[in-house]
């Protein structure tokens, strides 16, 4: 199978509608062809095509921030001798003076298949600003690797935010070009919008159900390590708005979770009392880990793995993230009311709503959560509802 950058780069066709128009790249470290050579570098050897600009999103162009919330500065590329503007640093919306530097914008990203990675949401910022500006956006396609399947509350009107581009579950099912198709519609933007879309990409095909086996995985951001790392992300991270390690600082970030103190055997079995059909389709392992930064750093934590790796282990329509990680929050809440669970800090900027509703869309999960009394089913309800909404709500924008 073929990625967008593959057939651009092959199909001079597909490239003839860019004769004489300046051209800029919104890529990251992922944005490779399959000889992991980086769309930048393979786009700038095209004899066709005048590359003016280039634009990096949270991590950087190249991936040259670690953490969360580290900005990147805008630099002129050593070898290209072009700028390279930050959409993570002084600015999350491209600037007049970035919109000037272009005709037409090719984004080439890896995403996650979640609704807070942030690299949809400057995706719906670089469309709303070539509306506004006459500029075209053509998306270079890749896959979903987290496939097909919604869950999760959909984001709450009032909620948007930059790891909350518009009302749509947290798990998705979607690819960039189809959710540019998406936004567009549902923003009621004009522009010239294409995608260059994939080529034999099978979302339901195992073992990779998303991402295509044989192919070389290269990480979006610093912390998205594998394919268990994406297919448990909807779900682990929430764990961002919790005092509870998500495994920052540790070799599988956001495949497992815990902290001190936890009395980790007692939270699974609490976990498979309340809700097992939450914990279908993966296996849940007893582990312990020291951060060596972030949080619980230099300290022991009790801690759960979540593995979805084996083929005999894994059942991809049955997994269920993000109920999985939120019925791991209930259980500890059983365990210990008192324990202070919410992280009360600066989240992507937001400094009046708690991260862990800004993280949803809405403080339902929380509250529910909170209350203890209130019975899996109630979130059940709510969830399945959004789910079922989104799945008819996407139809007319899947492309494959």
């Amino acid at each position: 199978m073929q990625f967008g950058i593959e057939r651009f780069l092959q199909d001079a066709a597909l490239r003839k509608p860019l004769n004489g128009r300046r051209v800029a790249l919104l890529a990251h470290p992922a944005s490779v062809t399959r000889e992991l050579i980086h769309s930048m570098d393979a786009l700038a050897a095209l004899p066709d095509l005048r590359l003016t600009a280039a634009f990096g999103p949270q991590h950087g162009l190249r991936g040259d921030k670690q953490d969360n919330m580290v900005e990147s500065p805008d630099f002129n590329d050593p070898r290209l001798g072009i700028p390279v503007f930050s959409l993570y640093g002084t600015v999350r919306r491209p600037t007049d003076a970035m919109m000037d530097s272009f005709d037409v914008l090719l984004v080439d990203l890896q995403d996650l298949g979640c609704r807070i990675y942030t690299f949809i949401t400057t995706l719906r910022y670089v469309l709303e600003a070539a509306a506004r500006h006459g500029k075209a956006v053509w998306v270079l396609d890749r896959p979903n690797p987290a496939g097909r399947p919604v869950e999760g509350l959909t984001l709450r009107e009032g909620w948007e935010s930059f790891v909350g581009a518009g009302p749509m579950p947290m798990r998705h099912g979607m690819t960039m070009g189809e959710l540019g198709h998406w936004f567009i519609d549902t923003l009621g933007l004009q522009l010239e919008y294409r995608v260059i879309a994939m080529e034999g990409w099978q979302p339901d095909a195992a073992p990779g159900f998303g991402w295509p086996e044989g192919r070389t995985w290269v990480n979006p951001s610093p912390n998205a390590a594998n394919l268990s790392m994406a297919r448990a992300y909807a779900g682990t991270v929430m764990l961002e708005g919790t005092t509870l390690s998500e495994g920052r600082g540790t070799t599988r970030p956001l495949e497992l979770f815990g902290a001190p103190g936890i009395d980790t055997r007692r939270l699974i079995a609490d976990m498979r009392q309340l809700a097992p059909k939450w914990l279908q389709g993966c296996v849940l392992r007893e582990c312990f880990f020291e951060p060596t930064f972030h949080k619980h750093v230099g300290q022991l934590c009790a801690g759960v793995q979540i593995h979805v790796e084996d083929p005999t282990h894994y059942g991809h329509a049955a997994f269920k993230p993000w109920r999985l990680q939120a019925l791991a929050f209930r259980a500890l809440r059983l365990q210990a009311p008192d324990y202070p669970l919410w992280r009360d800090f600066a989240y992507e900027y937001e400094h009046n709503r708690l991260a862990i509703d800004l993280i949803n869309g809405g403080p339902l999960l929380r509250e529910w959560v909170d209350d203890v009394s209130a019975a899996p089913d109630v979130l059940e309800a709510a969830s399945a509802a959004d789910e079922a909404a989104w799945a008819e709500a996407r139809r007319p924008f899947l492309l494959y």
